[in-house]
C-alpha cells in the first residue's frame, strides 16, 4: 500500500488531495474525497460565515474522515476566515497572499483552533517564507494547473521547493490527474499531490455539464493564461493569472481587456448568465493541461482509487525493470 508522511500527518489513507476550487467544490465532492481516504478541501474564501457553518455541518454529516477549509488570502475577511476557524477543519488550506501579506497570524490562529497549516505557492521563496510564518505543508503548483497559478512549470518547480524547505512536507499540484502523476511527484521529493481539475469531471463537481464535457473534450493545448474574467469580476489577483480552455467568450475579449474594464459589470453579467442556461462557449472554463488527460466523467471516490493502483504499479512493477543487475 503506497504511504507518505503526508498520510500520518493528515491521518489519510491516500496521499491524494482534492484542490479548494472556489467554484468547483462543494460538500458533496469534499466528502466524497475524504471518504476514500483522500482529503477533501472546500473553498470558503467568498462565502458567508452562514455558508461556511452550513456546509462545513453537511460535510461531517457525510463523512466522519478528515477535511479542509481553502481561503485565498488577498481576499480574506475577518469575519469568514474567522468563521472558518469555528468550523474546527483538520486543515486550514490558504493560498495567493499580498508579498506585504503577514502570514504568521493566519497560521497562528489556525494552529490555535487545533489545525494544521497547508499553504499552496508557486515560487521558492514563497515556500520559504511560508515555512518561517509557521506552515505544516507547502503546496508547489505549477503553471500547468487550471485557475490561478503562476510561471513555472510543475517539473522544476517541486524539488527546488522540496530542497528550500525540507523536512517540511509538499504536495505537488499542477498538471496530475493520474497514478503516473502521482509516481512522478514521489519521485520528485513530493509527499503526495493536489488535483483540481481532474475532480471537476465528476458527478459530485458542482459545475455546469457542458463545463464537464469541454474538460473532456480538451486535448490540454486549448488552455491559455488570460486576466479577462477577473477584470470583470473586479478582481485583482497578486501576480496570478487564470489557466482556462480558449472558446468564444476568450476569443472575443483577449488583448481588448481594456474594454473589459470599461464594461466589467455587463461582461460579468453574461458570465454570470452563461453558466446559469450551462454555455460552454461562453463561460469562463478554468481547467488545467491535465484536462487531455482526462476521457471520462467518474466518480471522485473511483478517481482517488484510481490513481493510487495506477502508482503503486509503476512504482512495483515498471520502475524496478528499468534497472539493470
Amino acid at each position: 500500500m503506497l504511504r507518505t508522511r503526508i498520510c500520518d500527518l493528515l491521518k489519510i489513507d491516500h496521499p491524494v488531495v482534492l484542490g479548494g476550487m472556489a467554484s468547483g467544490t462543494n460538500p458533496a465532492l469534499v466528502a466524497a474525497v475524504t471518504g476514500c481516504g483522500g482529503l477533501g478541501i472546500l473553498g470558503v474564501t467568498f462565502m458567508t460565515p452562514e455558508q461556511q457553518r452550513a456546509d462545513a455541518g453537511r460535510i461531517r454529516e457525510l463523512t466522519r474522515g478528515p477535511f479542509g477549509l481553502n481561503h485565498l488570502l488577498a481576499f480574506a475577511t475577518e469575519d469568514r476566515y474567522a468563521a472558518t476557524l469555528e468550523a474546527r477543519p483538520r486543515v486550514v488550506s490558504t493560498a495567493w497572499a499580498w508579498a506585504d501579506q503577514d502570514l504568521r497570524p493566519y497560521f497562528d490562529r489556525a494552529h490555535e483552533a487545533g489545525a494544521l497549516v497547508m499553504h499552496m505557492v508557486s515560487t521558492v521563496p514563497e515556500a520559504v517564507r511560508a515555512v518561517g510564518a509557521g506552515a505544516d505543508i507547502v503546496v508547489a503548483q505549477g503553471t500547468e494547473g487550471g485557475g490561478h497559478v503562476g510561471w513555472i512549470s510543475t517539473l522544476p518547480l517541486v524539488p527546488q521547493v522540496v530542497r528550500a524547505i525540507e523536512p517540511v512536507p509538499v504536495l505537488a499540484a499542477g498538471g496530475i490527474a493520474d497514478g503516473a502523476g502521482l509516481a512522478a511527484a514521489l519521485a520528485l521529493g513530493a509527499e503526495g499531490v493536489l488535483i483540481g481539475t481532474r475532480f471537476l469531471a465528476t458527478p459530485e463537481a458542482p459545475v455546469p455539464a457542458g463545463y464537464k464535457q469541454a474538460i473532456l473534450a480538451s486535448d490540454g493545448h486549448n488552455t491559455l493564461l488570460t486576466e479577462v474574467a477577473d477584470i470583470a469580476f473586479g478582481l485583482v489577483w497578486p501576480g496570478a493569472m487564470s489557466r482556462v480552455a480558449r472558446n468564444r467568450f476568450v476569443e472575443r475579449w483577449a488583448g481588448r481587456e481594456w474594454e473589459v474594464r470599461q464594461r466589467r459589470h455587463e461582461v460579468a453579467r453574461q458570465l454570470r448568465a452563461a453558466r446559469e442556461r450551462d454555455d460552454a462557449e461562453e463561460l469562463n472554463l478554468q481547467m488545467g493541461q491535465a484536462a487531455g488527460l482526462i476521457t471520462e466523467i467518474a466518480p471522485a471516490a473511483r478517481i482517488v482509487r484510481e490513481i493510487v493502483a495506477q502508482a503503486e504499479q509503476i512504482i512495483r512493477d515498471r520502475l524496478p525493470s528499468l534497472l539493470a543487475d
